[in-house]
Formats: structure tokens, sequence, C-alpha cells
């Protein structure tokens, strides 16, 4: 067949421009050229792949882009920003000026491992590539102060965490070329939870109706995934898996090379002026970084795909506060990675930004007393946390639960002390604590009737939106809920948390029940005894997601 009579769409659907990455040069020896037949081809020993990965996951949770850095300081330069948006963009500078030293880990959930890979035909490596990538994985996440997140599922209902991080998510993809190139992402449970596929019809395909669909969905992501976001669209798709994946790889800015028109050939392409449309529409939300204000996104992919005629895949998610993933590739010049931030403290104000006058709350004192010192607050309002919590999540409420369920009683200390949602990174060797940020609420929302009616979970602690029935226990039992600063993980654990201990199922390892002691944590009231909730009083008048 002739070239004037090809069919169309033999084109390659992702047609990026050239690479403007800067990346360094690592010192990993066992690349070179070899001769076979009358071919040259890029020969990788297996070494060189798990040094990369293992490389790559350090840099990775530690370190951040330039460009997402100076999107946090433009936050602070902007007039137009709430004080809230602001405190909250301080905050993760701060953040990411700790991290930066290695030793605490930007954010406490260190993710599942993903990479996305694209090896060339003219490239050897005489090894399962993806097993000597999983080695330099697991050595990342034993070396380091890492979390291990990854459950096995021992049977329908029985699981059991794998103590490595593994498995990972890996894929390679072959393509014409003499090189190696990779994205390492590390995708914690928070942001993964908010990728969302939408099953439209063609009648979407309206500029208003559109806008109007993507206003509401975009919303529903709500805070808790620890805003300012990167958030990307998908609209169309071959398959509602590719969407998902186009998705994630707009969120990561891997696809921003794309052409910004289409053709008949069916290319993917980015579109501009929506993006700048979405990113305008976001801003008078109100939902803001965290805690209101316009800075609910930092800026907006939006990427078209070809799709069959009786069906409109539609994918949104996001890349989080902690965004992170890093670019890689191995070249006959040598394994070269994306060059990431390693001085990030340049982006700081000399300017302190804080929350305003914040009220002290001692949480040494008994439970009535701290609830009435609560009482007095309107929701909005800062407070500054010291002394004892009771740190739980996921596997120790559905413990507690089953114990209740059993016969047997609530523990003690779920009545005594407020309850952080929260799961810690591993402790750097001489410091109290290792990353120690909050946890998605709503998961632990099916609980707190049940708890708050037997006198526990009075105040709770966490990140993010809750539902309806969680305010509605609140009001009936006298409890509360604050809301702290998602994605700042690392400050929390090595400036405000001053002792930690397990004090119940050690077994559940970084979900065991913790007691911790902290110093000025910042939170705000979101739902408080009477029924308010700050989002609906305070953040153009949005009503209470429903459950």
């Amino acid at each position: 067949m002739d070239a004037a009579s090809e069919p169309t769409g033999l084109a390659p659907l992702f047609q990026l421009g050239p690479d403007t990455t800067e990346y360094r040069r690592l010192a990993i020896e066992g690349v070179r050229r070899q001769r076979l037949g009358d071919r040259d081809f890029l020969m990788v020993a297996p070494e060189v792949l798990e040094a990369l990965a293992a490389e790559a996951f350090f840099d990775v949770h530690h370190l951040f882009r330039p460009s997402h850095l100076q999107q946090l300081r433009n936050i602070l330069a902007d007039p137009e920003a709430a004080p809230s948006d602001r405190f909250v963009a301080l905050e993760l500078l701060k953040n990411a000026v700790i991290s930066a030293a290695r030793e605490f880990p930007s954010c406490q959930d260190t993710g599942t491992a993903i990479v996305v890979a694209k090896k060339g035909q003219r490239v050897l490596t005489d090894t399962d590539d993806a097993r000597a990538l999983a080695r330099g994985i697991a050595r990342t996440y034993r070396e380091r102060n890492l979390r291990y997140s990854q459950l096995a599922p021992l049977s329908m209902f029985e699981e059991k965490n794998t103590g490595t991080n593994l498995p990972a998510q890996i894929e390679i993809e072959a393509v014409p070329g003499e090189e190696y190139k990779f994205l390492f992402i590390a995708k914690g449970g928070g942001s993964a939870n908010k990728t969302f596929l939408h099953q439209q019809t063609p009648r979407l395909l309206d500029p208003e109706r559109l806008m109007a669909f993507l206003k509401e969905e975009v919303a529903k992501i709500g805070t808790t995934a620890c805003p300012p976001y990167h958030l990307a669209i998908v609209i169309g798709g071959l398959s509602a898996e590719q969407t998902l994946k186009t998705v994630k790889l707009a969120s990561c800015r891997w696809l921003d090379d794309l052409p910004t028109t289409g053709s008949p050939d069916g290319r993917a392409f980015r579109d501009p002026a929506l993006e700048e449309k979405v990113l305008e529409m976001t801003r008078t939300l109100g939902i803001g970084a965290q805690f209101g204000g316009k800075y609910y996104c930092h800026d907006v992919r939006v990427v078209r795909l070809p799709r069959h005629g009786a069906s409109l895949p539609i994918g949104i998610g996001v890349s989080c506060s902690a965004d992170r993933q890093i670019k890689a590739r191995i070249t006959a010049e040598g394994v070269f990675l994306e060059r990431l931030e390693t001085d990030p403290a340049r982006y700081l104000p000399e300017v302190e930004v804080d929350i305003g006058e914040a009220t002290r709350i001692d949480l040494s004192r008994p439970m009535d007393e701290i609830r009435a010192a609560l009482s007095k607050l309107p929701v909005g309002a800062p407070v500054l946390l010291s002394g004892p919590m009771i740190v739980a999540r996921d596997l120790a409420h559905k413990r507690i639960a089953e114990t209740i369920a059993a016969g047997g009683e609530m523990p003690r200390y779920f009545k005594d002390h407020p309850i952080y949602y929260a799961g810690p990174a591993k402790t750097p060797e001489g410091r109290a604590s290792g990353s120690f940020g909050p946890t998605t609420a709503a998961r632990m929302d099916p609980y707190v009737p049940e708890f708050q009616a037997r006198g526990g979970s009075l105040v709770t602690l966490a990140k993010g939106n809750r539902t309806r029935q969680v305010l509605e226990a609140c009001k009936k039992y006298g409890g509360f809920y604050l809301a702290t600063i998602g994605g700042a993980a690392a400050r929390v654990g090595r400036d405000m948390i001053t002792r930690v201990e397990v004090v119940d199922f050690p077994e559940f390892g970084m979900e065991a029940v913790w007691r911790i002691e902290v110093r000025d944590m910042p939170a705000f009231v979101v739902f408080d005894d009477k029924g308010n909730d700050f989002w609906s009083t305070r953040v153009r008048k949005r009503p209470v997601r429903q459950g």
C-alpha cells in the first residue's frame, strides 16, 4: 500500500514535542553501545535499572520541581489570595525546605510506586526490566524513612502489609529508537482516590453543558487530596483505561508538549483556552487551598482524545501538594535524572504569614473542658493544639467497631483524647517522629456516630471534607471536627510532634494506635457542636456533601 492510500490514524496518538526537561547525569556505570550485525544497540546492565529506580524514588520523596515551588511562591505574592491560601502555601514551602534535607519525606503517605517507561527497540537489557526496577524501589523504601503502604490480599477479606511497599505498578512500552525514557511517580492514596471516570454521552460536547458539568464534578473533589492541585481533565478516549491513564500522565505534566490542535488522524491535543477557562472557574468556587480562597488549583491540563462514536468517557484527576514525579532517561551518553530543586528555601518570603489570632487549646485537659473551649469558637476559627492526642485510622477503627459489635468496650483512650487520623512514616534516628501528616477524614465517617454515642471520637482531627452524618453526630453528641493542613507532614513530624508511642495494635504497623504529644499544631474548626459547618457558612454557601 503506498503512502497516498494508507488509512488515517496510523500516526502516533500522542505526538509530543522535544523534551526540554533539565537533567543531571548520574554516576551510574553499565551503559554502552554495541554493534550487532549491521545495527548499533544500546546495552544496559540490569544494575543500571535498579540504581536508577532507587535514586529516582529517593529524590522524588524529598524534592520538588522548581515550577511547583514557584507556584506556591506566587500565591504569597498575590494580593488577591486569601489569608488561608497564603498560610497554606507558606506551610507547604516550609515543608519543602525540611524535606529537602533528605531526612523527612515531604508526605507521610509515601505512596504507591509507579513506573511508566518507553523502551527503544534498539535498547537491550538482557533481564526482566520490571523486576530490576522493583528491586531498586524496594531498596529505597527499605533504607530510607519511608512508609510501607501496600496490602497483600490473603483472602477476599483478610490483608497483610507486604513490608516492602511492593508490588509496584510498572508499565513498559516498546517504541522506536535507541533511548529508554522513564516517568517515576509516588502516588499517595488521597490523590489516587480523587481520580474519576464519567461515562457521558456526546450531548455533553457543548461549551455551556461541558463547563457546567466540569464545575460540578471538579468541586466534588474537595480538599481531601491536599490542594492546591494540578488538575487534569481528559475528554474522550478509546477505552476507559486509556482515559484514566492519560489523566495520570497529564497531571504529572508528561503530556505538556502535545499539539494544541486536533487533526483528521485523531491525534491527542491540549486545549489551552479551555484550560484557562476551567482554571478561572476553580478560583470562583471559594474552596481555595484547603480553607477557603481562590487557590484550589495551581493549573489545569485539558487533553482531548479520539473516541468511539457511542461513548464519551471523561476522566478527572489531580496531583496534590505532594507533587511527586520525576523523569529519567538512558542514552548512549549515560543515565540522567530530572533535576529537582535542592534549595527550596530561596522561595520563602522575607515576611512571615500566619493564620491570624489563633486560640490555644490545651489537650492535656479533660475532654469536657477541651470541648467547652472549642464550643466558644465560630467555625473557621484557627486554633493551636498542644498536648496529647490518639492517632488511629482505618484498621484501628475497624477493629474497635468489631470489638463493640462483639459486646466489648470502646478503649478508654478513644474517650479521653482527641483522635488524629494519620499514619506515620519511619522515624529518623534521633528524632521523636517521622513525617506525620493527616489522612483523609471521610474514610472514618461511618464510625463516628456510633463512637460518639459511646463517648468516643468527640474531637477529631484530619484533613478534607466530611459527610453530613458526621455533622449531625457532632450536633447530637457535642462533637467537633478540626481540619489541619494536608501536605505538610515533614513540618508536623519535625517541628510539632514531641513524643510518639504505640498504645494498641502494634501488629498493624503504621496503622497501629499511637499516643503523640504535639506543640502548637495549627488547625481550623470545621464542624462544631451546634451543627455549623465551615464550608456551608463561609465558602460560597456550599452545602455539605452527602455521604
